[in-house]
């Protein structure tokens, strides 16, 4: 056997020794080899090859036992696939090493604990297996990971385990689904020395969003202790992302924080028997996040580099998957795992698939079950399937929806028959989320209750079309799909923008053609991120004093947040950043908030705040709220924001737009008070501009021009105050158009007058995402830019190049 390689450091391999070492433990070396001398720190171990493994079977005469075991296996049959997997693993975890391997095994492990100067270093043994390439390799936990391995006798059982592992009921079930020979895969086994994260924190990175593809970002995952809690999805861990384009430009581009549910955390255990443990985690260590930011743009630091050095090495594009722990011991940071991310790489962008759930937004929200985080951007009808252990798969249809705690690498076989996963527990680089998204299946993760609300055999739709959030409703939905090939699209003159009011949806968003968005609101991050009325939190000591249910409502809320003015512009600046980030360098126009006293009070803590109005449309909102010192303070809070994604994250493609704007008097006050709160038009290259919405701003276009930077018409307000009716009163609705002559005459004044003062002007009101002939007008008068609904690029496009062709333009 001396020819063979039966042991190797893992700085002696790269990722050309894959059949040798396996994917998991060659892309260990070649990071070793070729990142460590950039910083990136990786603990040393060393390789039971897969040359050793067959050593292994040969010299336990194990292949025709095997074959002979596996012969006549039907691989949907759970049952038997469990009785014959487990007759398997006993085989192999019987046999003995042969005396040479086994002496190697134990030297290196003895060379190992002197390099780290401990009796026995406390390893990590990870089975890694030899043919990446195959449809079933990229599945996630497909063999097993023992940790806290310390001595000779454990190391060489956790060894036994992992080469048993190749026949775990799952990986079988792969091989004869796809006709694989079992012998054709070999296993090799790292042992890597362990990063005591038990005692502070781990988790998972990638390099690209997992959930749409887009490629400018770094998403990380962490909780306490050892990784393992985020890869199976036993806690809903923190979630960062870090921008790269201007975090290469030196700034702290951290454009999305989220505090997770880290309630308990494994950590060492202090027995032969006991090698892991699962313990709680304290109150006050849950509300703080598991790294700094520091800590986090070090990580991110480290996987762009991990990412550019793969992709100079493959020659393409490379964005990797990878697990990064912090020694509690030492304080410092480690890689422990890298390799290719194999879904996104693969997906061509240029062909859109497109689930839109067709049914009106009242009326699903009243049929909404449980919510969670959505992985993929499909829907699915099924019936609900409860499993709490692999005992009750035995009746599990092809199409039903499984419902758990938590999924296991074991449950692949089921996973691949469901029509949709909802799980109460993990992440969205949690086991269940990591094989959804391999499969192609909706999966909805981390909500909380799906197991006590959702009842067995229930009809329910599975949405995860709706951004971030996933959704599953009582019984069947309505929605339709679209297959669209952007590269058919024509190309306009006119610059296209998108009106774009969730964060959730905006790198997807970002796939579309288009010029920037015309128009970002605020209301939708302040109702669904944030969800408390800025002067609640402003005078939160005052709520305090005098209703202690709402400031108890308020704590939970700001769980994890000393400061509630920060909570507040925090939150605010993450949703922004999410969208200036998803079109980056293009512009985004972020719009200061524009609720009514109506919808402000339905915000919590509101009603202290809020009069009540007889018509709250044409009252107290948009600009004259901003410099009135009922609400001065709260406006500052968006300004701050603002500051906090332009100067801080680096996004100074972020323009900002003052609402109802009914006065140029207004719009030099709403300007000063910006200016006091260190928002100041000009500086750092900020653009301002007025929504025209009011006749008011098209008769007075000339002096507007002379305080703001350019105009956005919202055709929406312009149209009721024009026609001088109630756009949401049902009795005046049949006379609601944004076509009607009256409102034509005005947006063509007010182009005209635009243009006259060298001002810019775009339009972001509903009208030409909802009639195509008149976004046609628009482009006859000149507009410079349309900014539409997501939903209404494809068939806007169109139409706007037709007039241009029309027009000469073409």
């Amino acid at each position: 056997m001396s020819d063979r390689k039966l042991v190797v450091w893992l700085n002696e391999v790269g990722i050309e020794d894959v059949e040798l070492v396996g994917g998991k433990n060659a892309s260990l070396g070649e990071m070793i080899k070729g990142l460590s001398p950039m910083g990136i720190k990786i603990p040393m171990g060393y390789v039971v090859t897969a040359d050793a493994y067959r050593y292994f079977i040969e010299y336990n005469q194990l292949k025709e036992k095997i074959t002979e075991a596996l012969k006549g296996l039907d691989p949907n049959n759970v049952e038997d696939l469990a009785k014959r997997g487990l007759e398997v693993r006993e085989m192999i975890k019987g046999g003995e090493f042969p005396e040479d391997l086994k002496q190697q095994i134990i030297d290196y492990y003895h060379q190992l604990s002197h390099m780290y100067d401990q009796h026995y270093v406390d390893v990590a043994v990870r089975s890694s297996a030899t043919a990446e390439d195959l449809p079933d390799a990229s599945f996630a936990g497909q063999q097993d990971t023992y940790l806290n391995i310390k001595g000779d006798e454990s190391l060489l059982n956790a060894v036994r385990s992992c080469f048993a592992s190749l026949f775990t009921d799952r990986a079988i079930s792969y091989r004869e689904a796809f006709g694989f020979d079992h012998f054709s895969i070999g296993l090799a086994v790292g042992i890597q020395k362990m990063v005591r994260s038990d005692l502070a924190a781990a988790g998972v990175g990638f390099s690209l969003d997992t959930e749409s593809g887009f490629r400018d970002v770094v998403l990380i995952n962490g909780s306490y202790g050892l990784g393992e809690m985020v890869v199976q999805g036993a806690v809903t861990p923190d979630e960062w992302l870090v921008f790269k384009p201007t975090f290469k430009q030196g700034y702290e581009a951290i454009i999305e924080k989220k505090l997770g549910k880290k309630d308990k955390k494994m950590v060492y255990g202090t027995t032969e028997d006991e090698r892991v443990k699962v313990v709680p985690v304290p109150e006050e260590k849950q509300k703080q996040f598991c790294l700094t930011d520091e800590e986090v743009l070090k990580l991110a630091d480290w996987i762009i580099k991990i990412e550019e050095y793969y992709s100079n090495k493959y020659n393409k594009w490379t964005p990797m998957d990878v697990e990064w722990a912090k020694d509690g011991e030492i304080n410092e940071l480690f890689i422990v795992q890298a390799r290719p991310e194999t879904i996104h790489s693969r997906k061509d962008h240029s062909k859109i698939t497109v689930y839109k759930i067709t049914e009106p937004y009242e009326e699903r929200q009243k049929k909404v079950l449980v919510t969670g985080i959505a992985v993929g951007d499909k829907v699915a009808t099924g019936n609900v399937k409860l499993m709490y252990s692999l005992e009750d798969a035995k009746d599990f249809k092809a199409g039903d929806v499984l419902v758990t705690d938590m999924t296991d690498p074991d449950w692949e076989p089921i996973m691949k028959q469901a029509s949709a996963i909802v799980t109460n527990r993990g992440g969205r680089t949690c086991h269940a989320a990591i094989v959804a998204r391999e499969l192609g299946v909706p999966a909805v993760v981390g909500t909380g209750n799906a197991t006590e609300v959702l009842k067995d055999g229930q009809l329910v739709t599975v949405s995860c079309a709706e951004g971030d959030v996933g959704y599953v409703y009582d019984g069947k939905i309505d929605y339709e799909v679209e297959e669209v090939d952007i590269n058919s699209l024509p190309k306009t003159k006119t610059p296209i923008m998108m009106n774009v009011a969730s964060p959730e949806g905006a790198f997807d968003f970002s796939f579309l053609p288009n010029a920037g968005v015309g128009l970002a609101r605020e209301e939708f991050i302040i109702n669904n991120y944030i969800g408390i009325h800025p002067l609640a939190l402003i005078k939160f000591e005052e709520i305090k004093e005098k209703d202690s249910e709402l400031a108890k409502i308020i704590e939970d809320k700001t769980f994890g947040y000393d400061n509630k003015e920060e909570y507040y512009i925090k939150k605010l600046s993450y949703g922004i950043a999410r969208i200036a980030a998803a079109f980056y360098p293009k512009p985004v126009i972020v719009r200061f908030s524009d609720f009514k006293s109506n919808e402000y009070a339905n915000l919590i803590g509101g009603k202290y705040f809020e009069p009540i109005e007889e018509n709250p449309m044409i009252g107290w909102r948009g600009a004259s709220r901003y410099y009135s010192p009922q609400f001065k303070e709260a406006f500052g809070l968006e300004c701050k924001a603002i500051l906090r994604v332009r100067n801080k994250m680096g996004l100074t493609n972020v323009k900002v737009m003052v609402p109802f704007c009914r006065t140029p008097e207004e719009g030099e006050k709403v300007l000063k008070v910006m200016e006091e709160f260190g928002l100041k038009k000009g500086e750092n290259g900020l653009e301002v501009y007025v929504m025209c919405e009011l006749p008011s701003n098209v008769v007075l276009a000339d002096q507007f021009s002379q305080h703001f930077d350019g105009f956005s018409i919202g055709s929406n307000d312009l149209t009721q105050l024009t026609l001088g009716l109630d756009r949401d009163s049902s009795l005046v609705a049949h006379l609601y158009d944004e076509r009607n002559e009256a409102v034509k005459r005005l947006i063509a004044q007010v182009i005209k007058t635009a243009k006259a003062h060298g001002r810019k002007i775009g339009i972001c009101g509903q009208g030409p995402s909802d009639y195509p002939d008149f976004a046609q007008f628009l482009v006859e008068q000149g507009i410079d830019t349309i900014s539409i609904n997501p939903d209404a690029v494809l068939k806007t496009t169109k139409a706007i190049y037709e007039i241009e062709k029309k027009l000469g333009l073409h």
